[in-house]
């Protein structure tokens, strides 16, 4: 459950490579427990925000915090707070899962009973305990993947970056990852994920920011973005009776847009609010057209995307 405290800001972002404005004032906080999603075409600035967000890189101009730190003054704090999964990762195929979860705690300082509770947790966490003494050359993509989140989080941080987890995984790796990444929010993390399917980020995301060509275009739920950018509802509507008599019939109102038929099925958009769908729905009846179903079709997060942004590269 997220909460008030934002243990991320980004204030104000620009990143600037040479004629190229990668981040262009960017700003958005993300809450404890809460994931949010970071949504835009390739080349939008995502990834730079997010390196920007691990201290692999600096602003321009502006700044990023972290549990209140700056990634420009406090970066070493930063670091202690924050867990980066990249979009690749490199391995040592010389040892095995265990070996290397253990190499990235010595490197965050865990010492003693402190690194062998932090290896069991994320070692179980991430269902790896199965495979401790595998070598890393012999594991799925999927369990590569589970061995870098493992990585990301060996030092409890209280911020996850995720950039692309998903890529390349089959639909039960998905599956999973997605549980995984509910439960650190859960337990309190924030948690900044990118992705390029779209259905995995509106299934696990509280919120959304949608970037384009640098600049935050929107920032919010999926339907508090598509009832800002939205003007008209998607409208199926089933009958059983003579289609091509409803289709006529729809097609002369003034408050319906791209009526067209499929199968035994009508679809258009309609400009109005719930009450108005109600009013037309009874005056439908009353012309005497057969209808079985009517449903206004929920705008996806694919949908809203598109609406959203222009498919605009830099």
């Amino acid at each position: 459950m997220a909460t008030g405290i934002p243990q991320i800001e980004l204030r104000g972002l620009h990143r600037v490579f040479g004629d190229t404005h990668a981040v262009n004032d960017v700003s958005f906080e993300v809450r404890a427990g809460e994931v949010f999603g970071y949504i835009g075409p390739n080349g939008a600035g995502k990834t730079t925000s997010m390196r920007i967000l691990a201290t692999l890189d600096e602003p321009t101009r502006g700044d990023a915090l972290v549990d209140g730190f700056s990634v420009v003054e406090d970066p070493d704090r930063v670091r202690r707070r924050l867990g980066f999964m990249p979009d690749y990762f490199g391995t040592y195929e010389n040892v095995n899962v265990h070996e290397y979860l253990d190499f990235f705690a010595r490197a965050y300082g865990l010492r003693g009973s402190e690194r062998t509770d932090a290896l069991t947790y994320v070692e179980d966490f991430t269902g790896l305990d199965k495979f401790a003494t595998k070598p890393i050359k012999g594991l799925s993509k999927g369990m590569k993947q589970r061995l870098c989140l493992g990585r990301t989080m060996i030092h409890d941080p209280s911020v996850m970056v995720l950039d692309e987890p998903a890529a390349g995984l089959d639909p039960r790796a998905r599956i999973e990852l997605r549980e995984m990444i509910a439960r650190l929010a859960d337990t309190g993390k924030s948690v900044l994920i990118s992705s390029h399917i779209l259905t995995e980020l509106a299934e696990v995301c509280d919120r959304v920011g949608i970037i384009e060509q640098g600049r935050l275009v929107a920032v919010g739920t999926v339907d508090e973005i598509s009832s800002k950018f939205q003007t008209t509802s998607a409208i199926e509507v089933r009958f059983v009776g003579d289609v091509d008599r409803a289709h006529c019939w729809l097609a002369d109102r003034d408050d319906l847009t791209d009526v067209a038929i499929n199968g035994r099925n009508v679809t258009f958009g309609h400009l109005g609010e719930e009450s108005d769908q109600a009013v037309l729905l009874k005056a439908m009846v009353d012309a005497g057209l057969e209808i079985v179903e009517f449903r206004c079709r929920t705008k996806s997060l694919e949908d809203v995307f598109l609406e959203v942004t222009e498919g605009r590269v830099q």
